[in-house]
């Protein structure tokens, strides 16, 4: 079993009456993966292994998560559209659909949810055809190239934009 350190964050303090519904925590294709493919680029740390530091990292601001993934863009489309009403934010690695997928843009501009786009790697450090992203389009905002810690950092500041609606 993969032991995964949480990255520290200071002050964590749950979001003011926490929220009933999830935030959906949705990753594309090939994210499956993780710990095994190219390794080099996108770490050791295995998806279950991020889903259970994510889990714990939300529940230390009060809040939780329904985590998945897909390597189909009708499902993660879906599933999207089902966060518009059973959840309160998104959190989203698309993978490699996130430079082609207008399908996948239009469905996130529909939502009228706060969306943190993630990146394990940095796109922009990486071949051309990866630094343009169309959900970046549709995102409230953009964590990568900081490994699996970027997903925590995405729950950091999803409960900091959950706070300040209040």
């Amino acid at each position: 079993m993969e032991t995964y350190k949480t990255a520290s964050a200071p002050n964590l303090s749950p979001v003011p009456n926490s929220m009933s519904l999830p935030v959906y925590v949705l990753n594309g294709p090939n994210l499956n993966l993780l710990g095994t493919r190219e390794p080099d680029i996108y770490g050791r740390t295995t998806l279950t292994g991020i889903e259970q530091a994510v889990s714990e990292r939300a529940a230390r601001h009060g809040l939780h998560v329904v985590f998945r993934q897909s390597n189909h863009e009708g499902v993660l489309i879906d599933w999207i559209q089902e966060a518009r009403a059973q959840a309160v934010a998104i959190a989203f690695n698309p993978g490699g659909y996130s430079h082609t997928s207008v399908a996948i843009l239009d469905a996130l501009r529909a939502v009228e949810l706060p969306v943190i786009e993630v990146h394990l790697s940095n796109p922009y450090r990486r071949e051309d055809y990866r630094r343009h992203s169309y959900v970046s389009e549709a995102s409230t905002g953009i964590i990568c190239g900081l490994g699996a810690t970027g997903y925590l950092l995405a729950i950091d500041a999803i409960a900091s934009l959950l706070a300040a609606q209040r």
